[in-house]
């Protein structure tokens, strides 16, 4: 019987990225790669690879075609100026969150380690049911649960979610691994501290992975957050949120 491995099931996700659709989770790609592949002829050799080349690329195509459709009802609007992320429901303030941006620079030049400013999107999000605090590397678990702010460690973890540019001054933010992804080091959420990725506390990052789907809008902007948030009326109401679970319901 012939079985999907996970080096077919990222090709079929990193096509599909390329292709800028709405991709499902990688779990969901080798299920449904799983599925459609017990029906080949295991031939072995070259006549199995001649199989594979001919039938991924159709899989793909299939795949693309039962994604599940982007996500309209969600905003995230970051500000850079503010170290704060909002979380928009039909152009309703519904959250907001600390977090942490490029401690280098604004932009979005190769090698720069530059956060990204303008429009973006969600292009996939990776870590469903991990619990906080595992780490990924090259967008996978390795097995490693660390606790927060543990010494000396700053990898990846508990969520990512991987973002794509949708203009000319972002268009590198998907090749650059730009993500909004969850961080140990805790302590420095709420300045600029990262290599130009978004970084957010675990309890937070879980939250907001559980709300926003493939396709959302991601503003990233250097103004504050009442500029594109006109429910957030007050510094009042945005500072209450610093002594809650950082939640508006």
């Amino acid at each position: 019987m012939n079985k999907i491995d996970p080096f077919h099931a990222q090709r079929a996700a990193d096509w599909l990225n390329r292709l800028g659709r709405p991709a499902p989770s990688f779990g969901l790609y080798r299920a449904k790669l799983a599925q459609l592949l017990k029906e080949l002829p295991a031939v072995g050799g070259f006549g199995d690879i001649f199989i594979r080349a001919i039938f991924l690329p159709t899989v793909v195509v299939l795949i693309a075609s039962c994604a599940a459709p982007p996500d309209t009802q969600h905003q995230v609007v970051i500000s850079v100026r503010e170290q704060r992320l909002a979380l928009l429901e039909k152009g309703k303030l519904v959250a907001t969150y600390p977090v942490s941006t490029s401690k280098f620079c604004l932009g979005d030049r190769r090698g720069s380690y530059g956060t990204p400013l303008g429009e973006l999107e969600i292009a996939d999000k990776i870590g469903d049911g991990a619990a906080a605090g595992t780490v990924f590397k090259n967008r996978r678990r390795t097995g490693e649960i660390i606790p927060v702010d543990a010494p000396g460690r700053d990898p990846i973890v508990t969520r990512i979610i991987w973002l794509r540019g949708r203009e000319a001054q972002n268009a590198n933010a998907f090749a650059r691994d730009i993500y909004i992804h969850g961080t140990p080091e805790e302590r420095n959420i709420g300045r600029r501290a990262s290599y130009g990725c978004i970084r957010m506390r675990s309890t937070d990052i879980i939250n907001l992975y559980s709300i926003v789907g493939r396709g959302a809008q991601v503003s990233i902007v250097d103004l504050p957050l009442v500029a594109l948030v006109p429910d957030l009326s007050s510094a009042t109401q945005m500072a209450a949120t610093n002594h809650s679970t950082s939640v508006i319901r």
